[in-house]
């Protein structure tokens, strides 16, 4: 197993911070006809749901209860290397195949309201007839799945796998959202870059590459993961359902373009930054330099007649104060026009 750091066998040792809420357990068994919904704490027949005929999807708010997973797990058949790595919440994107059951970790993603987005571990476990999803805090993609199951319809009368792919999809569409939401603020920090970058416009543009990177992290290894689901291997994933599965791995792929997309227009966007903070460098240089070299004879000047040497005629002339005077500016004038011809100004 990869990820995470083994304890005694079968001990789940929550890695996150603990939050203060208890866990809360939602269960829907259904089928084509009938529909039942629970939510609150875990319920006694959970085994007994499991073993029916049914489907049945148990989701779990929080996993830092170890006690509420260990019975999940009892009741469902979970080995315990998947517990603990449902407890794991820093787990790289895997899938494991364990015969009876199929235990997916993946990452999901949703908008925080500020220009970002939220990244919580999702694992999902495949069985028999039944479908675990296990997630670190309250609030997912998933309602518009249990608004389907609830009005009836087609999930209604599919089994577990199409649920599980029903999940995942959800879950990559969630991601098409994240994208879209970072496609926005690329273009505003683009157009700072193009018309008045400044400092602000630089940490923007450090933040997105961040953003991007947790993205990408996300990203990559949910193809691989879909990739291997599309495969067939598992005898718990029917022929029709694998249909479907390959277009969540066509959306996977576009994913990864888009990203991968955005990450080089960062990286021209810093270019552009850099090139445009540097030529506005070289223009306050510029005329830093011109101020300077147009000083430097009247500097001169100043200073052959602030010697006040005895014998310098000029210094008792009438005229001398303005003839100085007048060759500063002629000088200077000259310079400046001498500039202008060549372009520098």
């Amino acid at each position: 197993m990869t990820g995470g750091q083994h304890t005694d066998l079968g001990a789940s040792v929550y890695t996150g911070d603990a939050p203060a809420r208890p866990v809360t357990v939602t269960v829907i068994d259904y089928d084509e006809s009938r529909f039942d919904e629970r939510a609150g704490t875990l319920p006694g027949d959970l085994r007994r749901l499991i073993l029916s005929p049914t489907v049945t999807w148990i989701n779990v708010d929080g996993v830092h209860d170890a006690e509420v997973i260990q019975s999940i797990g009892d009741a469902v058949g979970i080995h315990p290397l998947t517990r603990e790595d449902i407890t794991n919440t820093r787990q790289r994107p895997k899938i494991e195949d364990y015969g009876d059951y199929l235990y997916v970790a993946i990452r999901m993603l949703s908008p925080d309201g500020e220009g970002g987005f939220r990244s919580e571990q999702v694992s999902l476990v495949l069985g028999t007839g039944y479908v675990v999803s296990f997630q670190e805090q309250p609030g997912d993609v998933f309602e518009r799945i249990r608004e389907r199951i609830r009005a009836g319809g087609r999930l209604r009368a599919e089994g577990a796998d199409y649920l599980f792919y029903s999940l995942l999809d959800a879950v990559v569409d969630g991601y098409f959202t994240v994208i879209e939401v970072l496609g926005e603020r690329i273009e505003g920090v683009e157009e700072e870059v193009v018309t008045e970058p400044d400092r602000e416009t630089l940490q923007a543009i450090y933040a997105l590459k961040r953003s991007l990177i947790t993205l990408r992290r996300a990203a990559w290894p949910l193809r691989d993961v879909v990739a291997e689901l599309e495969r067939g291997d598992s005898p718990l994933i029917r022929e029709p359902t694998l249909i479907y599965l390959r277009d969540v791995y066509d959306h996977t792929v576009q994913v990864a373009e888009t990203m991968e997309t955005y990450r080089e227009m960062m990286s021209e966007m810093l270019d552009v930054y850099l090139s445009s903070q540097s030529s506005r460098m070289n223009e306050v240089m510029k005329v830093l330099t011109v101020i300077a070299t147009i000083f430097i004879p009247l500097t001169f000047i100043a200073g052959v007649y602030g010697m006040n040497f005895a014998d310098m005629p000029e210094l008792r002339h009438p005229w001398g104060y303005p003839a100085a005077l007048a060759s500063m500016i002629a000088v200077a004038g000259v310079m400046l026009l001498y500039f202008k011809k060549k372009g520098w100004i």
